[in-house]
């Protein structure tokens, strides 16, 4: 049975990985006329709300999240957006606390990214990070969770290390 297991997962992340390579590719194709075909902008659909709340429980922000839970929507995240409204983010979701690490690769607008524990602790961050840049960003501590917002956010809002979050899901 574990064995089993073990094979679905790996057929599952070499999926995505080819998925996200072929998104790639694509991004890049040119047609007969060798004009660049653009793929279509990735649009945002509301899967939940999310609050960022101070270590009394008060409430920072708000927002409207995306979730990534596969292996798929984990490697893709936030790619190809043009733009991301403020009161919206994407919530990375693990199936185990350990320490992640995400990249810019595809992505065209800064992003902080806020690293959670399995107690919605935020325990890490990495602020502003730079569009297409593949310099890996490490939580550096165990982590379930990952929330990206547009960057500068976390300044603008004052979350600092040890706030937490809640969020539900749709």
């Amino acid at each position: 049975m574990k064995r089993h297991f073990t094979k679905i997962a790996i057929a599952l992340i070499c999926l995505g990985l080819v998925s996200t390579y072929i998104i790639s590719a694509y991004k890049g194709y040119k047609n007969r006329n060798g004009k660049n075909i653009e793929m279509p902008e990735v649009k945002f659909t509301k899967e939940g709300t999310l609050s960022i709340l101070d270590a009394d429980g008060n409430s920072i922000k708000d927002l409207e999240i995306e979730v990534a839970k596969t292996p798929y929507e984990t490697q893709t995240g936030l790619m190809y957006r043009k733009t991301m409204e403020e009161n919206r983010g994407m919530l990375f979701m693990f199936p185990r606390e350990s320490v992640h690490s995400f990249y810019m690769r595809n992505t065209l607008i800064p992003l902080d990214i806020l690293y959670i524990n399995k107690n919605l602790e935020i325990v890490s961050f990495a602020k502003n990070a730079k569009p297409m840049d593949e310099t890996s960003l490490p939580s550096g501590k165990a982590v379930q969770y990952a929330l990206e917002v547009n960057g500068g956010m976390m300044d603008k809002w004052g979350v600092e290390v040890g706030d937490k979050i809640s969020f539900k899901e749709d």
